[in-house]
């Protein structure tokens, strides 16, 4: 255990501090953040399946997001696929970029959450980023574990704010990385005033993006103001709520565009 808590940063340790205060629902050992890198070599494992001449596009394919696929009279409906879009990335620099994120908030928040709660939040992040999908553009064909890294940085933005930690830089950051799309679609369409057509052609989905900032900042909401351990019954129906809400939302799209 002294090893362990050897390799954590100042700034960790007193957010555990923080965090733990006033009998927490969970008392969470420290040391590697176990889900996050299973999280990382699971995703690493499928993109390099892609790379496979013949079988990754066919894994690609069944693993992608795609809203019709949600509605019975597209064919069978393949819901799986609001989760299995997080394991599947268009490039090295797409998962590149995903899992550094993904590694530098895990490795600040699994030892805050616990393994559990950070897994739950990731996959609800990345059910939200799918939904708003689905939502805001049931056109497009989505891949990417943005959604749900974007939920992480939402619930460290919010129980960074719960426990009293400064959290400009983690907001720049969402700020940063949430508008920049907008930025290089406004450049490239000075020449032909098509700012949406732009937009879609940088091929980064701001839907997703927002769909799991949102998810991630209520369910960090839920987590800080549920912590304690009378109230884990409280935390589990608000997250089981919350998971019904957002699959409810499913039907909009179903109705309104299809």
């Amino acid at each position: 255990m002294a090893q362990q808590r050897a390799t954590e940063t100042p700034a960790q340790k007193k957010a555990q501090r923080r965090w733990a205060r006033s009998a927490p629902a969970t008392v969470v050992a420290s040391g590697r953040p176990v889900a996050t890198l299973t999280i990382i070599a699971i995703t690493g494992l499928f993109y390099v399946i892609g790379l496979i001449p013949g079988v990754g596009g066919i894994v690609g394919n069944a693993l992608a997001f795609y809203p019709p696929y949600l509605v019975p009279q597209f064919g069978p409906i393949e819901p799986w696929r609001l989760f299995t879009a997080a394991l599947v990335h268009s490039g090295f620099f797409h998962i590149g970029l995903n899992m550094l994120a993904l590694w530098f908030l895990g490795r600040n928040l699994e030892p805050l959450l616990g393994r559990g709660r950070f897994v739950v939040l990731y996959l609800l992040g990345a059910l939200g980023g799918s939904v708003a999908v689905a939502l805001l553009a049931p056109t497009t064909i989505v891949v990417g574990a943005s959604g749900a890294i974007f939920a992480l940085f939402g619930a460290l933005l919010v129980i960074g704010r719960h426990i009293g930690a400064d959290i400009r830089v983690i907001a720049i950051l969402i700020g940063i990385n949430f508008i920049w799309p907008f930025v290089v679609a406004f450049i490239s369409s000075l020449g032909t005033g098509d700012f949406f057509g732009a937009l879609a052609n940088v091929g980064v989905s701001w839907q997703a993006h927002l769909g799991g900032l949102v998810v991630g900042a209520v369910v960090g909401l839920i987590y800080a103001r549920s912590r304690l351990l009378r109230q884990r019954p409280v935390q589990i129906g608000l997250l089981v709520a919350l998971t019904v809400a957002l699959v409810a939302l499913l039907a909009i799209p179903a109705v309104v565009y299809y």
